[in-house]
């Protein structure tokens, strides 16, 4: 191999997760995999799934998380974006009941249990 250490440590798991689920457009002559920088999160069990825009407000992105290893886990949402407003939604992007989320100092809390899947509505300032 062209590579000193473990593929894991070669970030081949994250290449390649990359490389399935794009989040963004990476120029064909770059060899690296850039990391996702507008997005993290606190807790290595939640997962951070989808980023769209959302409809019809143009202003808003959904962002989809879910817990991968069957834990009860409060995770932070952290975000370079200019977020106005978050709020928790269905998968039709439609608010659900109280589900204002505070915008907080280490992000956005996330309470997640076993295996639970989170849509956040993001508002963004125009």
């Amino acid at each position: 191999s062209d590579f000193a250490g473990s593929f894991q440590e070669a970030g081949v798991i994250q290449c390649a997760y990359n490389l399935n689920f794009p989040l963004h457009a990476v120029p064909a002559s770059s060899a690296q995999c850039p990391p996702w920088s507008a997005f993290s999160i606190s807790s290595p069990a939640v997962v951070l799934e989808t980023v769209k825009q959302a409809r019809p407000q143009e202003e808003a992105v959904v962002v989809r998380l879910y817990e991968a290893h069957g834990s009860t886990v409060v995770a932070w949402l952290q975000t370079s974006l200019p977020v106005k407003e978050a709020m928790l939604c269905d998968l039709l992007e439609q608010p659900a009941v109280q589900g204002c989320l505070p915008l907080e100092q280490q992000g956005i809390r996330l309470s997640f249990t076993p295996f639970r899947l989170l849509s956040v509505l993001l508002i963004l300032r125009k």
